[in-house]
């Protein structure tokens, strides 16, 4: 089995993913981290090319003269939580930790890198990217931007991301729609300040907040086809500083998760008038800005990739009732900003029990690197297969 020839740098593997995961770096400063990756890359024999994106690293390796290639992403940047794990290799940098594995994803990408510099059972080319600052801002983007798939073209493109909760190493995939687009919405909501003992001299915003909160899941729950899926979220709500006084403004943050371009359209139309309309019931008016920040797009896998990787899957003696996912991941990722440009699969991969992803408790499995490399490894010999 491939799990036992990468078995034998299992040790190092984890050695590396633990100093990634104490040594945490955030968005397009993942400096020490890309030095770490082109130095295993180029000790291996890859071609490493860094600086994409400022902080991005590409492995290359080629065998045969077949022209064909692929592309395998790894996500690099942590997150600005501060660690509650208290283990020996918890982050030494305050308020920065890899709270989503990250640190996993690399480290399985280079344990594929160990496995091709010794077995290169494939003909063509794989170019590993070793991405920053999937998190809020699209490293993805920005190494599109640059030219990625000009300077490393690519037949496919995968991404794999780790999901605690099921067994180690149990793939969950679909074709079509894998992840959620993600707008994200500022709304200020502006009445008339007043005294909290003459409220009907004010016109209160925070009431009006109060009802367009509740409101706003009926763009969901209303005004939306129930055979597709949307996901409103009020995240932050802010005004006011006294029990005893009516402030002039509140504001609120929304995420809004879709699945499809027409439902993303709809509630970019109907989440501005809900809270527009509410605000002015109460006497208060809203300026909503929809959009704001970043806008990742639907995820959306190309039906043979998909089903390559589920093959792969079931060949392992995995159960298609497992394998087979019913519906999208409501999360966001901006790989799909790589699906766009090229077809491809983004997929998840079991990481046994424990804490939840985005959790300052969290500690990325690593009983997973070797099947996950291994995974990895099956992806390229099917993919890729010898001549």
């Amino acid at each position: 089995m491939i799990e036992s020839l990468i078995a034998p740098y299992e040790r190092q593997l984890v050695a590396i993913r633990r100093d990634l995961h104490a040594h945490p770096e955030l968005q397009f400063v993942e400096h020490r981290t890309a030095a770490i990756v082109a130095e295993h890359l180029g000790q291996l024999g890859f071609e490493v090319t860094t600086g994409i994106a400022e902080t991005g690293v590409i492995g290359t390796l080629r065998n045969g003269s077949d022209e064909r290639a692929i592309a395998i992403r790894a996500d690099m940047d942590a997150l600005p939580f501060e660690e509650t794990t208290g283990l020996p290799h918890a982050s030494l940098t305050r308020g920065v930790m890899h709270a989503c594995g990250h640190d996993g994803h690399t480290t399985m990408l280079l344990g594929l890198a160990c496995y091709l510099s010794e077995h290169r059972n494939f003909e063509g080319t794989v170019h590993l990217i070793f991405q920053p600052a999937e998190e809020d801002i699209s490293g993805a983007l920005r190494m599109i931007e640059e030219g990625l798939f000009e300077r490393f073209p690519v037949d496919a493109v995968f991404g794999m991301h780790n999901l605690p909760g099921y067994p180690v190493g149990q793939i969950l995939v679909r074709p079509g729609a894998i992840t959620a687009a993600v707008d994200i919405v500022s709304a200020r909501i502006i009445g008339v300040a007043g005294h909290g003992a003459l409220p009907h001299l004010a016109a209160d915003p925070i009431i009006a907040a109060s009802s367009a909160v509740m409101a706003l899941q009926t763009a969901v729950s209303r005004n939306l086809d129930p055979l597709e899926t949307a996901v409103v979220t009020v995240g932050a709500i802010n005004g006011g500083v006294l029990a005893t006084a009516i402030p002039e403004e509140v504001s609120l943050k929304i995420g809004v998760r879709t699945t499809s371009e027409a439902t993303r359209t709809l509630m970019e139309r109907r989440i501005p008038e809900i809270i527009q309309q509410q605000a002015a019931s109460f006497g208060c008016r809203a300026e909503v800005v929809y959009g704001e920040g970043y806008r990742y797009p639907v995820g959306v896998n190309d039906p043979r990739a998909a089903d390559g990787v589920r093959s792969i899957a079931l060949a392992m003696g995995q159960d298609p009732r497992a394998v087979d996912l019913p519906g999208p991941f409501m999360f966001s990722e901006d790989f799909a900003y790589m699906l766009q440009q090229v077809p491809g699969c983004y997929f998840c991969i079991g990481a046994g029990e424990g804490k939840f992803l985005h959790d300052p408790g969290y500690d990325f499995n690593d009983a997973l690197i070797v099947p996950g490399s291994a995974f990895w490894a099956r992806v390229v010999e099917t993919f890729l297969p010898p001549q």
